[in-house]
C-alpha cells in the first residue's frame, strides 16, 4: 500500500480547526466509532494515561492537548477526533504490527471511507496510518518495518515458509489424496474379493481422508479455528453420497438394493486429485487479496479488486476439476458424474475459503442444507416403501425418470453453492477479511 506522510502527534496546529460533526444527525457509527460523544470530544476516561493517549509524543517534546487532564472532559470544539478514535482502539493500536491490521479491524467495526471524513481523513487507510504513527513504539518494536514501507505479508491461513516448507504445503501434500487414491484403485483392480479386499478398502479410505485433513491443516487451506462438527459431518455424507449416493438411489428406486450397488470411481478420484488445484487457488486468492490490500487508497477500491479475483479463482478451480474427472473417467473407462462433482467442488472450497478467513456459521448451513436434501431424498424413496407412503417417492421418481440420479445432488450442492457465492463476494472481498483473526 502507498503511503503518505504520516501526520505528526496530536497534529491540530498543521491543519484548520474544524468544528466536529456533533448532533442528532451524525452517523451512529462515528458515536460508536468514537466512543462516547462526538468524534470532536476527547474522551480521557480511566485507563488514558498522558503517554498514552499523546500518541507518538513520546520522545518528540510534544505534550498532551489541553482538556485530557481528568476524565470525561471535553475538548474544545476544535479538539483531535483521532485521539478519542484512538482511545476507544487503544488494545489494538498498541498490538498492531501493520496499519492494515487498524485499517481492517475499523472496517470490522462499521466504519466507511464516508465515516473516516468525520476524523478528518479522506479514507480508512490514510486513518488507520495516522493512528498507527501515533502510538509509542518501545525501542524493542523500532526493528519493525515502518509504516511507510510495510511489505506485502501472507495472511495466517495462507502463509507458507520458502523453500522446502513452500514445496511441501503447496504441492507434495496436495498431491498426497490423489496419488493415494489412484493406488488403492490400482491395488483394488487387482486384489481379488475376500475379507483382505475390504480391509484394504477401509484402509485405503482412512488414508486418503487422512492426507486431506493433511492439506487442511496445513498451507493456504488452513482455518485458523478447527472447523465445527456440524461442518466435517455434512462434508463426509457430501463426499460419500459422491461415490456411492446415485447408484444407491437408483437401486432403491428400482425397489433394491438386494446386491452391491455400482461405486462412482472416477468421481472419488477425479475429487482426490483436484485437492491440488484447489490448494493453489486457494493461494491465488488469499496471496492476491493481500497484495491488494497492500495496494488499495479506499474500502471501495479494494472490494472492486477482490471480487474479480475470487471469481477468477473459483472458475480456474472448476475447470481444472472438469478437466481432472475426464482424465480420471478416461482412464478408469467409467464416465464420471461431472454435474453433481462439479457443484460439490465450488460448494466445498467456497465453503472452505470463507473458513480460512474466519466465516463459520453460513459455510456450515450450507453444507449442512444440502447434505441434508441428500438425505431426505434417500430417506423418502425408502420410506415409502411403508403402507400408505407410497407418495413420498412421487417427487424424487419423477426427477429421477427426467434427469437420472445425478440430479439430486446436482442440485443439493449446486443451489447451495450459489447462495454460499452470494455471501463470499462480499464478504471475502473486506479488508478485515485478509488480516490476523486476532485484530477482528
Amino acid at each position: 500500500m502507498t503511503t503518505h506522510h504520516a501526520p505528526g502527534p496530536l497534529d491540530a496546529a498543521s491543519r484548520p480547526a474544524q468544528p466536529a460533526h456533533t448532533g442528532p444527525g451524525e452517523p451512529d457509527s462515528v458515536r460508536s466509532l468514537a466512543g462516547p460523544g462526538a468524534p470532536g470530544a476527547l474522551y480521557a476516561g480511566p485507563g488514558l494515561s498522558g503517554d498514552t493517549a499523546a500518541g507518538s509524543a513520546s520522545g518528540t517534546g510534544d505534550s498532551p492537548a489541553q482538556g485530557s487532564g481528568g476524565p470525561g472532559t471535553a475538548a474544545p470544539p476544535g479538539g483531535d477526533p483521532v485521539k478519542a478514535l484512538m482511545h476507544r482502539h487503544r488494545e489494538l493500536c498498541a498490538r498492531a504490527v501493520d496499519p492494515l491490521e487498524i485499517a481492517a479491524a475499523l472496517e470490522a467495526h462499521g466504519m466507511t471511507d464516508r465515516t473516516a471524513a468525520h476524523f478528518r481523513h479522506r479514507d480508512v487507510f490514510s486513518l488507520a496510518e495516522e493512528m498507527y504513527a501515533r502510538v509509542p513504539r518501545h525501542s524493542s518494536d523500532r526493528s519493525a518495518p515502518p509504516a511507510s514501507a510495510h511489505a506485502v505479508t501472507e495472511p495466517v491461513a495462507g502463509a507458507a515458509a520458502a523453500g522446502p516448507s513452500r514445496l511441501l504445503t503447496l504441492v507434495l501434500l496436495p498431491a498426497l489424496p490423489g496419488a493415494l487414491c489412484a493406488g488403492l484403485l490400482a491395488g483394488l483392480a487387482q486384489a481379488p474379493p475376500g475379507r483382505a479386499r475390504t480391509l484394504a478398502v477401509v484402509a485405503g479410505v482412512l488414508a486418503v481422508l487422512s492426507a486431506v485433513q493433511l492439506c487442511l491443516r496445513h498451507g493456504p487451506l488452513r482455518s485458523p479455528r478447527p472447523a465445527g462438527v456440524a461442518v466435517r459431518l455434512a462434508t463426509l455424507w457430501l463426499l460419500g453420497y459422491a461415490v456411492l449416493g446415485d447408484g444407491l438411489l437408483d437401486a432403491a428406486v428400482r425397489g433394491g438394493p438386494d446386491r452391491l450397488w455400482p461405486v462412482d470411481t472416477a468421481t472419488a478420484l477425479g475429487l482426490a486429485l483436484a485437492m491440488w488445484p484447489a490448494v493453489l487457488c486457494a493461494r491465488l486468492f488469499t496471496g492476491g487479496a493481500r497484495r491488494r490490500l497492500a495496494r488499495s487508497r479506499g474500502l471501495g477500491e479494494f472490494a472492486a479488486a477482490t471480487r474479480p479475483l475470487l471469481l477468477a479463482s473459483l472458475t480456474c478451480y472448476l475447470a481444472a476439476l472438469a478437466g481432472l474427472l475426464a482424465l480420471a473417467g478416461a482412464a478408469l473407462g467409467a464416465p464420471p458424474a461431472l454435474g453433481g462433482a462439479g457443484a460439490l467442488g465450488a460448494l466445498l472450497l467456497l465453503a472452505r475459503l470463507l473458513l480460512v478467513h474466519g466465516h463459520r456459521a453460513t459455510p456450515t448451513i450450507a453444507l449442512a442444507t444440502a447434505a441434508g436434501v441428500e438425505l431426505a431424498v434417500l430417506c423418502s424413496v425408502l420410506a415409502s416403501r411403508l403402507p400408505g407412503c407410497g407418495f413420498l417417492a412421487v417427487p424424487a421418481e419423477t426427477l429421477i425418470e427426467v434427469c437420472g440420479a445425478e440430479a439430486v445432488p446436482t442440485l443439493a450442492c449446486a443451489v447451495a453453492a450459489f447462495a454460499l457465492l452470494g455471501r463470499a463476494v462480499p464478504a471475502l472481498s473486506r479488508a478485515s477479511a485478509h488480516t490476523d483473526p486476532g485484530t477482528r
